[in-house]
């Protein structure tokens, strides 16, 4: 992969993380919200991984894309879903 492409690529990944955290502050949907930060612990593993670091790829993928999500789920099911 050549350089200019690496920082394209780079560059696409912090703009999704932008978004993402964007949209998780920004929505009202409870499930929503859980969903959107999983997408975000997802291309921070893609972050991690791009930047040569595997082994904290694979934690952010299992731990914040993982568990944290499973944590955040069964929280709203015994919530609303929605905020006022």
């Amino acid at each position: 992969m050549s350089v200019e492409m690496s920082r394209l690529f780079d560059l696409g990944l912090m703009v999704l993380l932008v978004l993402c955290a964007l949209a998780v502050v920004r929505t009202k949907d409870l499930l929503a919200a859980a969903i959107i930060f999983s997408a975000y612990s997802l291309v921070m593993c893609l972050v991690w991984d791009h930047r040569g670091a595997p082994d904290v790829a694979m934690t952010e993928a299992a731990v914040g894309a993982g568990v944290t999500t499973v944590l955040f789920l069964s929280a709203v099911s015994k919530t609303v879903r929605r905020e006022k």
